[in-house]
């Protein structure tokens, strides 16, 4: 119980304040009502917009990324214009296999010369899978793995002189012949469905 003339922080009741005005259930409402208007969500928009952002790039870096399809080369598997969400961890777990679809660079591609802000443009809009230069990133099939000799006769692969079956491929089948060769360790053997 408090003492006559002394009051304790936080007690409304024993300030010398008057007392905040009650709605017809008795309650008082909240202090801060301006900050619950409809106006409130807009001033938090800028700050959601900011969190979402930053999520997707950490996401985009780290987890998975958009691609965009721009050529034929994986028809019927993928067409034009079709996007892609690859997965950017699963082989840091585990090695590739045959018949795995991987999204890797151009090894021969050329890097633009852009400043820092067009890296960042083509950085995001890449990631969100708006744009994708079709010469630096490639969508191919796994079709060798490392030590493996490979060989193609009138449009079929052979691996250590077996012929592998490929469900997958487009109706058309390329009729060109590579000769045998080994796969060098940490390499693989990369091709479309859509040979032809």
């Amino acid at each position: 119980m408090a003492r006559p003339g002394r009051h304790r922080a936080g007690a409304g009741s024993g300030s010398d304040d008057p007392p905040a005005p009650t709605d017809d259930a008795g309650e008082a409402p909240p202090a801060d009502e301006e900050h619950h208007g409809p106006l409130s969500f807009l001033r938090e928009l800028p700050g959601l917009i900011l969190v979402a952002f930053l999520l997707a790039l950490l996401i985009k870096t780290f987890l998975v990324q958009a691609f965009f399809i721009p050529s034929q080369s994986m028809e019927h598997t993928l067409e034009v214009g079709d996007r892609v969400l690859v997965n950017k961890i699963v082989y840091r777990f585990r090695e590739p296999r045959r018949g795995d679809v991987l999204v890797f660079e151009n090894p021969g591609a050329l890097q633009p010369d852009r400043n820092f802000a067009e890296d960042l443009v083509n950085w995001v809009t890449e990631g969100l899978g708006f744009s994708s230069d079709p010469q630096k990133d490639f969508i191919k099939r796994v079709v060798g793995l490392p030590g493996e000799t490979i060989e193609v006769r009138r449009g079929r692969v052979f691996i250590d002189g077996k012929r592998i079956q490929e469900p997958y491929l487009h109706p058309e089948r390329d009729i060109q012949d590579f000769a045998k060769t080994t796969i060098p360790p940490g390499r693989y053997f990369m091709m479309g469905d859509n040979r032809a």
